[in-house]
């Protein structure tokens, strides 16, 4: 199918996951699933598809109760976005927790001094990010501190050399040892971000010392970082990649770290898992990474869904 013919529509809901698994989205943005739904509904409109619905955070939550995911991790990572993610939580007690960071793409963005990366985007300042990073970074310990129930988790925080050009990378680290000693200082997990920059990440954790409860969002990773990760007892946190062909290095890093170091998520709107990949994620789709990871280990999904449900309870304090 074209681009003008790609299907623009959700993807239908998955078969429920078995009853009593209690599974957790380890990391989304479901603020952002909303504009995200929103453009995708303009765009079919535009070409003559049927309209999308744009679904609230509400219809969200309860579209993902009904397919058996019980919870979410929603990730505020840019200035306006922190108090969204901890509103939400606030909104939602014992169902939404919020994770704080300033994203290490947004670290150089604030005081203007970005470089723009391979990705080859230009570069592009909002009025927030005349706030020096600091000072950004403040305020995610002002409402870390402020509201110990629902922040459970310093992130999403680490390093990304795809977006970010080389000129910003001692930038972006130095942000990233920002948030570690943050985690550490308040006794948080700390969720990371890593595109790109394997190498960079892992030196970074091991000359700062890792915060005890690491996770790698969206793992991208191979067998072989996995086993780094392995040895240090951070965990890996799967998204709708562990799906897509040609990820294999992925799939295996699965049995690497072994069913109590593994967590799901949908990291929405983005990487939603095939046969829908491009579509609108939301947390109503872990079921169908669970089926892709539940294919990988050769294990009854049942048996993965319960595992990163407890881990997912046991690394946040849930």
């Amino acid at each position: 199918m074209s681009k003008h013919h790609r299907d623009r529509s959700w993807a239908p809901d998955p078969e429920p996951l078995p009853a009593g698994t209690g599974v957790i989205d380890d990391h989304t943005h479901m603020a952002s699933v909303v504009p995200f739904a929103q453009e995708m509904d303009r765009q079919a409109r535009e070409r003559g598809q049927d309209p999308v619905p744009v679904r609230t955070v509400d219809q969200q939550l309860a579209r993902a109760r009904a397919v058996g995911v019980v919870g979410a991790i929603d990730v505020g990572c840019e200035l306006p976005h922190l108090q969204t993610a901890v509103d939400l939580a606030l909104a939602h007690p014992g169902v939404v927790h919020a994770a704080l960071a300033i994203h290490p793409n947004e670290a150089v963005l604030h005081g203007h001094r970005g470089v723009p990366g391979p990705d080859g985007l230009p570069l592009k300042y909002q009025p927030w990010h005349e706030v020096p990073f600091e000072q950004a970074l403040e305020e995610v310990t002002r409402l870390a501190r402020a509201y110990p129930d629902q922040v459970v988790a310093i992130g999403e925080t680490g390093m990304d050399l795809f977006r970010t050009g080389q000129g910003a990378e001692e930038i972006q680290r130095q942000a990233f040892r920002d948030h570690i000693a943050l985690a550490k200082e308040l006794d948080l997990p700390m969720q990371i971000h890593d595109r790109d920059a394997h190498r960079q990440v892992i030196e970074t954790l091991l000359e700062d010392g890792a915060p005890e409860r690491t996770i790698f969002h969206s793992y991208s990773g191979d067998a072989q970082m996995a086993q780094v990760a392995a040895e240090h007892g951070w965990y890996l946190s799967f998204s709708g990649t562990v799906s897509y062909k040609g990820n294999e290095g992925i799939r295996q890093a699965l049995s690497v770290v072994g069913m109590d170091h593994i967590m799901v998520e949908t990291d929405a709107p983005y990487l939603s898992p095939m046969p829908y990949r491009g579509r609108t994620n939301s947390p109503y789709m872990i079921p169908y990474t669970l089926r892709a990871m539940a294919d990988a280990l050769d294990c009854p999904l049942e048996q993965v869904a319960r595992a990163t449900a407890a881990t997912t309870r046991r690394v946040y304090g849930l």
